[in-house]
């Protein structure tokens, strides 16, 4: 298992590697690259190989409307959705309101 930092190198002598994920920093969504360069016994490196990959967030979000109980007739009202949130690293962007009734 290794907690892997843009820039910094690993060495192994196993041919394969766990990206442990601390969950208070996890690994952002989007595209990340890996790369990896191997060595023979005789200290030859081979040109360095690249992946990509994309980091999902398939978390939903969660709304939270606060809104009076009550009001009067022909008066406005206010309703207030900034209690919403994300599981972070993500963060609410867009309110969509619905009179549904």
């Amino acid at each position: 298992m290794a907690t892997f930092q843009p820039g910094t190198e690993i060495d192994t002598a196993e041919p394969t590697i766990e990206v442990t994920v601390n969950p208070a920093q996890p690994i952002a969504p989007g595209a990340h690259s890996f790369q990896l360069i191997v060595v023979d016994d005789a200290g030859n490196k081979s040109d360095p190989m690249v992946v990509r990959i994309v980091v999902r967030d398939t978390q939903r979000p969660t709304a939270v409307l606060i809104a009076p109980e009550v009001v009067e007739f022909g008066q406005s009202f206010v309703l207030d959705g900034r209690r919403s949130s994300d599981v972070a690293p993500g963060r609410v962007v867009r309110f969509v309101w619905t009179m549904v009734s």
